[in-house]
């Protein structure tokens, strides 16, 4: 295994929570403080559910990565609608402070992890590699979090996304739910 193949599956893991941080921080409201919640919870999860999937059977494995993808994909879709809800309703709160949101989220955007791991790696057997490998997969998943705030601090900028923020945040995890649910 090349860290070029362990950088790829990092990637790919973590666009997922970048999509959904990207959608998250559209909104204004959002503080820091959420922020760096939803990067705790994004790259916790991910690597926590990258070491349990390497440490499953692969028996199990066909059952899951079916199930993963359709369970996390209709969690993101359903916030995704609830989203676009609460901006037609014009409400002082939302939905994305609330503290279970992070737990919620981290969840539902790193099941794939498990699969990954089920699948993937597998076939290594040192436990401190696989260590290693779910922390840089979830240090890869911090960055582009991190990444996804910076880039849509920018784009609230432009009056039209402002405007349209939470329609706009919504669609893109209605989008990036049913991929989830059709990926596979």
């Amino acid at each position: 295994m090349t860290f070029l193949s362990i950088f790829v599956v990092a990637i790919a893991l973590s666009l997922d929570a970048f999509g959904v941080a990207l959608s998250i921080g559209l909104n204004s409201n959002v503080k820091f403080r959420n922020k760096l919640c939803f990067c705790m919870s994004f790259s916790f999860f991910q690597t926590l559910f990258m070491l349990i999937g390497s440490f499953g059977s692969l028996i199990f494995s066909q059952y899951v990565n079916y199930t993963s993808s359709i369970l996390g994909g209709i969690i993101v879709a359903i916030l995704g609608i609830t989203m676009i809800i609460e901006g037609m309703e014009d409400k002082k709160t939302y939905i994305f402070l609330k503290p279970k949101m992070c737990i919620l989220l981290g969840v539902s955007v790193s099941i794939d992890a498990l699969v990954i791991g089920f699948t993937f790696f597998e076939t290594i057997t040192s436990l401190i590699l696989l260590i290693k490998i779910s922390l840089f997969i979830g240090m890869v998943t911090c960055t582009l979090t991190i990444i996804a705030f910076i880039i849509s601090k920018f784009f609230r900028r432009i009056e039209f996304i402002c405007k349209y923020a939470d329609y706009i945040g919504g669609i893109i995890l209605i989008i990036l739910g049913l991929k989830l649910i059709f990926s596979r």
